[in-house]
């Protein structure tokens, strides 16, 4: 364990760094698109500043931290107050929820979420949207039926294709076999969206190979910890198995501990996120395949799209961003 626990100060001193404004490696914000706000489209017309509150799942995750970077380049050039709220860790839903009612009582102009659950926070949204809050969903997607069901409406998504990203990742870890291989699935929270989205994408790579079976599926929380015993459990169970796609890099270095940890050899291991401490992996072999889900861009996006609905603007119901799959010949 003690190789893992310098992973988790690995990481911690990365989220640390860029807590105090330095870039973490690999990270790069956008560019201003050409259809974005002026900065007069971030006031009210009493000439008040937007308020709008971006509530993520946690920080304990880069991901998160790079998605809060695309969120501040937008406050910067579109004259907004930008508010930061989140959970201690991606499973804190009912943290999430008193986030929001806090925001309700606060009063601020829009909301973007990127909800821990893809039910449980719909009945808060729709008390936000019924005080006059815009929302705009972000990373992982709110469950149509459950808010069909309460009527909350007119809530764009922004994301990517996290089947085909998914599908891509594992593509890459499983075209090129050629004989009778195991393989298995480590996946996010189960009641969240995009979990079950890139669960769905890595089964497709893996069937589209009848050398494959797939013997084992199973979620660890989106954490390394939970990965690590979970990786522990599987290869035991089936110690044979030579691929394994986990649904995002935090999973997958708990995965590859394991694997480093007792030794266990020709092991190709694909993931999800581009995390910057996912590129040694990459380079080194450790890691074969990730996806880069451009987390700074939905962020800057969300706010773009707040300030066109406060602006009376129609706004499409979904809008994915293009991923981008990270090897050790494009990692950075």
């Amino acid at each position: 364990m003690k190789k893992l626990m310098n992973i988790g100060y690995f990481l911690l001193v990365a989220l640390f760094i860029a807590a105090c404004g330095t870039p973490a490696p690999g990270i790069s914000l956008l560019a201003p698109t050409k259809d974005q706000p002026n900065v007069q489209a971030g006031t009210s017309v009493a000439g008040k500043k937007y308020n709008i509150a971006l509530v993520m799942k946690t920080l304990t995750n880069p991901f998160f931290v790079e998605m809060e970077k695309g969120a501040r380049q937008a406050e910067q050039e579109f004259g907004i107050n930008l508010i930061v709220k989140t959970g201690a860790q991606e499973t804190s839903v009912e943290q999430q929820i008193t986030i929001i009612q806090d925001l309700i009582q606060q009063k601020v102009d829009a909301i973007l979420i990127a909800p821990a659950d893809s039910v449980q926070l719909i009945p808060v949204l729709k008390q936000a949207q019924n005080a006059g809050i815009v929302i705009i969903n972000i990373d992982n997607r709110l469950d149509q039926p459950a808010m069909d069901k309460v009527g909350l409406t007119n809530v764009p998504y922004i994301s990517v294709d996290n089947v085909n990203g998914a599908y891509l990742s594992a593509k890459f870890i499983s075209e090129k076999v050629t004989v009778p291989t195991e393989a298995m699935i480590i996946e996010g929270i189960t009641t969240a969206t995009n979990a079950q989205d890139r669960k769905t994408g890595a089964m497709k790579a893996f069937a589209e190979n009848s050398n494959i079976k797939l013997v084992a599926s199973e979620s660890a929380n989106w954490k390394i910890d939970e990965a690590h015993t979970l990786a522990g459990k599987l290869f035991k169970e089936h110690p044979d198995v030579k691929l394994v796609f986990c649904a995002n890099d935090m999973m997958a270095f708990g995965v590859i501990q394991y694997l480093t940890e007792t030794g266990t050899k020709d092991v190709k291991v694909a993931a999800y996120d581009a995390l910057a401490e996912s590129m040694p992996m990459l380079k080194d072999g450790t890691l074969q395949a990730t996806i880069d889900q451009q987390a700074a861009k939905q962020a800057y996006a969300g706010v773009q799209f707040a300030l066109k609905a406060l602006n009376g603007e129609k706004l499409p119901p979904v809008t994915l961003l293009d991923v981008r799959l990270v090897t050790r010949d494009n990692a950075n």
